[in-house]
């Protein structure tokens, strides 16, 4: 690039004596190129002398600037060690001026100027302590290494952090840098040797970096943001700091380390080491907490730096002043922290480029994020401007008139447009920064009037959730809305009632309350499902973090389906780096998508059918994507499955698609060795001991009590044999004891059953084996009397005396689905769903068949709204009005006393159908 070609600006001279030597120092250049050095000279002391001491060199760089800076690195790169640190300070020069230049005529944008910094001050790094590395192995101080291991520096690693590991460096920066060694390079003899050689080419890199000689200076070299830097050496063992990290680390230190990458050295090990820091700095779940954190550091940072008070120009601090860059990089770096444990995508170095992403994926309004980013621009160029007149690392505006006026003249405007631009902008980015980290606390005196005479929120504060002092700051400002909604809702007494119960449950409050305050959208989702659910607002508790998904994007989209939940799952469970983890993150994934499931049946986003194959739709996904992982983590040791591999069958509610909120899965497991008699592994097994104790390992999987919970309760009575036989059952043995041997009750439940996991080729056959089976043709009358039988056995051994019971009784959906299995068997075409094999049979009377399949719909969305909101049998007096509202809303009813009336005619009229349909008969076995 030709910077005469691409002038887009002109600085003033300030001098015009400095400016005319400036021009007279670089006489080969002519027109515009000539304004622009006259106009860099006449303003600017430092870069004065630098055009004076270059100038021979820069006529040519200005000609070609990308081929000038290549040639610098190329020379630099060919400098021998003892020669490279006046070599650097030289090529500092070259670099601070044509940078200079090119970011004043606006050649470059921001992004260019600080990105061409950046580059260089890596290629020094890198260097620097290559020479130091260098000079130590070749003194045999560094056990074991030789000349091969001076690129990789011996196992150390300088770690970028700040502007510099952004990509950022502003004009006069000082780097800041974390150095570490692996220390499983080094034989356990040897550690303390190397770590002393490796300690002394640390400080000789910094000193050749910052020391200032005749040249001038390469980098002011800041070693202080490793872990505890009073006690600890300049360069520490990855092992030592990944201790304290996981320790002691704080949240200041994982803002710090969203910008870190490897610049020099071993970058490979520099990478494995942010590889395994990755659970420090980005949390599994949304990280709210970190507003408060951030907010507490700026208030320390105003202290120390007396920066407290209204925005006034002079002395102004563009770095750390109100509205200054420190406000737009926290308010970034702590909504990356926030979210980014959840989100890869969000985990952006650059400020710039991570305002970008948090708007797209809806985490701020993207006209906010372009205000800040065109803000952050602004104030950078102001601060490289401040920068440039004497190479100083200083970030205050100029205290008096005619340094202001020379500020003015090098940013090529007049003073007062310059100030007034400064005073807009300043202002607008204190306004949009300042209210997300502090907001303003809402008045006690809010108190809703139905609310008033309650007690209930004096106990508030000795509760676990509050016991901290910083939970209960956060909190005060939250109460006072939390009261408003709370008044606002048809019945506030017991509102308030079921929140006391879901905030006397919180074992910790300051993450979720943090969320809150940053989301109150969610209060009014607590508050609905408090009002409505005591008992789910009690789970909610226990598990708080579910809470992420609402904010995570699209809780509230339609359901995605079977195929998009397993693939989801299949990818987060890709990503986790041992089998315990990938077992948690199942967990975390399905209370997250079982909770959205039941906030879309609360909310009327789905109606009972829709949520019952939702549920279903996520406990086969579970299925489908963790058999997988089962199935490699059991193979390590005892070796690829054997044959053709297993299917796990889903029986009952899971094989019909619906289940509800506390729903056990019914299972059946088959395999096909295929003639293969034996694993091959480390530990071989036999291939029915192989397949049995791979079931109990995915059982283990699913059922499992790990610090994130378990997943289902599965059942496996279902099974040929029943609890009395193998947990898995041979391919060979499931045809024929189906074909020869089972029960009609058997054939009966495989008319629901359906494969939801497992080898796509056994799958197949299974599903053809059962339509073949369930296809032939059946005597009526037997399957009727056998199903009578069932029926009269359950009546006999339940207690139908519940009203309001909706499975188990006359009438009711477990009657009408035996009826419907029947009528799946006798049509033989065994379809899955109770409605779909009623409509089906001809043999019963079309008014009939419509009677049973409206009760059975009313069963069904009393039953999911009932299991929902609690565990226990129903009783609309302990329910309360909102649990109530719901299952009246559910249902279509007015009222429950018009609910109990309905449900007790459809189910009396679908239990005198039934009794048609059957035949009489006595208790006896099948």
């Amino acid at each position: 690039m030709r910077i005469s070609s691409h002038i887009t600006r002109l600085p003033r001279p300030f001098d015009a004596d400095r400016a005319a030597e400036a021009r007279a120092a670089a006489g080969w250049a002519t027109g515009p190129l000539a304004e622009l050095i006259a106009g860099t000279g006449g303003s600017s002391p430092y870069l004065k002398g630098l055009i004076e001491t270059e100038s021979a060199w820069l006529e040519g760089a200005v000609e070609d600037v990308e081929a000038a800076l290549a040639t610098l690195r190329d020379e630099l790169n060919e400098t021998p060690g003892d020669g490279i640190g006046t070599a650097l300070r030289q090529a500092k020069r070259r670099v601070a001026l044509i940078a200079a230049l090119c970011d004043l005529s606006g050649a470059w944008a921001l992004e260019q100027v600080t990105g061409a910094l950046t580059d260089f001050a890596d290629l020094s790094v890198s260097l620097a302590l290559r020479a130091a590395i260098a000079r130590e192995i070749r003194r045999g101080k560094l056990p074991g290494q030789t000349e091969a291991d001076i690129p990789a520096a011996g196992g150390m690693v300088a770690l970028a952090m700040g502007k510099m590991g952004a990509g950022e460096l502003n004009y006069s920066s000082d780097i800041d840098l974390i150095c570490l060694f692996d220390e499983t390079r080094y034989d356990r003899d040897d550690y303390h040797e190397a770590r002393a050689a490796l300690v002394r080419a640390t400080r000789k890199m910094a000193a050749t970096l910052t020391d200032l000689t005749g040249e001038g200076y390469v980098f002011r070299t800041d070693l202080r943001l490793r872990p505890d830097p009073a006690v600890t050496p300049v360069c520490m063992a990855m092992e030592a700091a990944e201790r304290y990290y996981e320790s002691l680390g704080r949240t200041w230190e994982r803002a710090a380390y969203i910008k870190a990458r490897p610049c020099a050295g071993d970058i490979a090990a520099g990478e494995r080491f942010l590889g395994e820091l990755k659970p420090f700095v980005w949390r599994k779940h949304l990280d709210f907490a970190a507003i408060q954190d951030a907010h507490d550091m700026r208030l320390r940072i105003r202290a120390h730096k007396g920066l407290h008070g209204p925005i006034t120009l002079s002395g102004h601090n563009m770095k750390l002043g109100r509205g200054g860059i420190r406000e737009i990089e926290f308010f970034t770096q702590t909504r990356q922290l926030i979210a980014g444990g959840r989100d890869p995508e969000l985990r952006s170095r650059g400020t710039v480029p991570g305002l970008r992403v948090l708007a797209e994926k809806g985490w701020i309004p993207s006209d906010v994020a372009e205000t800040l980013a065109d803000h952050y621009r602004a104030h950078r160029t102001v601060e490289h401007r401040v920068q440039m007149v004497g190479d100083a690392q200083t970030h205050d505006l100029p205290k008096t008139d005619d340094e202001m006026e020379r500020l003015a003249c090098l940013m090529g405007t007049d003073r007062a447009a310059l100030e007034a631009e400064l005073v807009d902008r300043l202002t607008e980015v204190h306004q949009l920064t300042e209210g997300f980290f502090a907001p303003d606390e809402g008045s006690e005196a809010d108190m809703p009037e139905a609310l008033a005479e309650s007690e209930i929120p004096s106990r508030w504060p000795s509760y676990p959730c509050l016991r901290s002092e910083r939970a209960m700051t956060i909190f005060k400002r939250l109460r006072p809305e939390i009261l408003r909604k709370l008044g606002e809702t048809a019945r506030p007494e017991e509102a308030l009632a079921a929140f006391d119960g879901f905030l006397r449950g919180l074992p910790a409050g300051v993450q979720l309350f943090s969320l809150f305050e940053a989301n109150p959208q969610l209060i009014d989702l607590i508050v609905d499902i408090a009002g409505t659910s005591p008992d789910l607002s009690r789970h909610l508790a226990r598990n708080a973090g579910v809470f992420d998904a609402v904010i995570g994007g699209g809780f509230f989209a339609p359901w995605p389906g079977m195929r998009a939940l397993r693939q989801e799952l299949s990818d987060l469970l890709a990503e986790a780096d041992d089998y315990e983890r990938r077992l948690d993150a199942a967990r975390r994934w399905g209370k997250e998508w079982h909770f959205r499931a039941g906030v879309h049946l609360l909310r009327g986003l789905m109606d009972p059918e829709e949520a019952g194959h939702a549920y279903a739709e996520l406990a086969e996904a579970t299925l489908s994507a963790l058999f997988p992982v089962v199935v490699v983590e059991f193979a390590r040791k005892h070796g690829p499955p054997p044959g053709r591999g297993a299917v796990v069958l889903g029986m009952g509610s899971l094989g019909a698609g619906r289940l509800h909120a506390r729903s056990d899965l019914d299972v059946i497991v088959i395999y096909d060795a295929d003639g293969v008699e034996a694993s091959d592994g480390r530990k071989p097994l036999d291939s029915r001991s192989y397949y049995a104790r791979l079931t109990k390992a995915l059982i283990t999987a699913m059922t499992a009590q790990t610090a994130e919970g378990r997943l289902y309760e599965v059942d496996m009575r279902l099974r040929p044999s029943g609890n009395q036989g193998p947990v898995a059952t041979s391919w060979d043995s499931f045809r024929n004891y189906q074909s020869n041997e089972a029960w009609v009750w058997e054939h009966l439940a495989l008319t629901r059953a359906r494969v939801v996991a497992g080898a796509a080729g056994l799958a197949g056959d299974v599903e053809a084996f059962r339509r073949e089976l369930l296809g032939t043709p059946r005597a009526a009358d037997t399957i009727l009397q056998e199903v009578a039988k069932m029926r009269a056995r359950i009546a006999a051994a339940k207690d139908r005396g519940d009203p309001w019971e909706p499975k188990i009784g006359f009438g009711r959906m477990q009657e009408i689905d035996l009826v419907a299995q029947a009528a799946a068997l006798l049509s033989g075409r065994p379809v899955r769903q109770t409605p779909r094999a009623l409509r089906q049979a001809d043999w019963i009377a079309q008014e009939d068949r419509a009677a049973l399949i409206e009760a059975h719909g009313l069963c069904w969305a009393l039953q999911i709204g009932a299991r929902l909101v609690s565990d226990e049998a129903l009783d609309p007096e302990s329910l309360g009005t909102g649990g109530c509202d719901f299952l009246l809303r559910l249902t279509g009813r007015s009222d429950m006393t018009e609910l109990r009336s309905r449900l007790e005619a459809a189910t009396a009229r679908a239990g005198a159908i039934i009794d048609q349909l059957l035949p009489e008969t006595s208790e006896g076995a099948s």
